[in-house]
């Protein structure tokens, strides 16, 4: 079996130590801050995420754009060159244009190469969503199995990756689109909190809303209560908008709830925190289905 290498994206939001127990590959996405542009890279080595908040929070207006050709093929070519395949994960085609630049850059390589593999995948998810299908699919690497047989596990099970979020400022859904101005004040008046999943497609879609900050939080653990499968033993991934006692908050209630051992968290990064914005916790984990 060929030899190959399983790339994504760095809106995994994956911790630099996952990255290295993994043994992935991560392609920087770029942000543009008060007129800077910034790579976002899990090591946060040109922006902390602590400090892209409080910018944020402060009046700042980041910008994201998606990965080009040019970049991809950059990054991928050289493993082609010493003779090892390429499996790529990529952001949910529903939020980004990166899956379909990647699918038009690795046609070409492909042509290039017509001895080496190169396969992409839609992962259909975002933030640590992503980065958990990420961390499955090397699961399933690591017990043997090829490109093609890990891609098809990917894309088989990316449907049962639930994805559940709560943004404590309704403000930056409203910049995005994804709720009305009218909507934004009206519920920062009430203290009203939406919960939002990705769906089948990979889009961000609200789904209720609840009033209260805690009463959201806990709106997060009961759809894993609904549809999460062998909640005690699968692997769940918690990401946060530089807040970390209530992702601590989550963490503990699935913890005490579901006796749940293996509960990674880690801050939203730059690209996804640009449109969610600090306050934000997101919630993934294996279900019977995504809603």
């Amino acid at each position: 079996m060929a030899q190959y290498r399983i790339i994504t994206d760095s809106t995994t939001d994956l911790s630099p130590e996952l990255v290295k127990e993994m043994d992935v590959d991560v392609i920087p996405m770029t942000f543009v801050l008060d007129g800077k542009t910034y790579h976002n890279t899990p090591d946060e080595a040109e922006l902390s995420s602590k400090d892209f908040y409080a910018r944020v929070r402060a009046g700042s207006m980041p910008t994201t754009s998606q990965i080009n050709g040019e970049t991809l093929r950059e990054f991928v070519e050289p493993y082609l060159k010493a003779g090892t395949d390429v499996l790529y994960l990529a952001f949910s085609s529903g939020l980004s244009g990166t899956y379909n630049a990647a699918r038009l850059a690795f046609e070409d390589l492909r042509e290039e190469y017509p001895e080496r593999k190169v396969i992409v995948v839609d992962t259909l998810g975002a933030s640590m969503g992503e980065g958990l299908m990420v961390y499955l699919a090397c699961k399933e690497r690591d017990k043997g199995k090829s490109a093609e047989e890990v891609a098809a596990w990917v894309e088989e099970n990316r449907l049962k990756l639930a994805h559940w979020f709560t943004v404590d400022d309704l403000n930056h859904l409203k910049r995005g689109g994804r709720v009305s101005g009218a909507a934004a004040f009206f519920g920062t008046m009430l203290s009203i909190k939406p919960v939002l999943h990705v769906d089948d497609e990979g889009h961000l879609i609200p789904m209720e809303k609840v009033r209260g900050r805690r009463a959201s939080l806990d709106a997060l653990v009961e759809h894993m209560a609904k549809t999460g499968v062998d909640n005690e033993h699968q692997t769940v991934f918690i990401s946060h908008g530089d807040c970390e006692a209530d992702v601590n908050y989550v963490a503990d209630k699935i913890r005490a709830r579901f006796g749940t051992k293996d509960i990674y968290t880690n801050p939203i990064g730059p690209v996804i925190g640009a449109h969610s914005g600090p306050g934000t916790v997101a919630l993934f984990f294996l279900a019977s289905t995504r809603d």
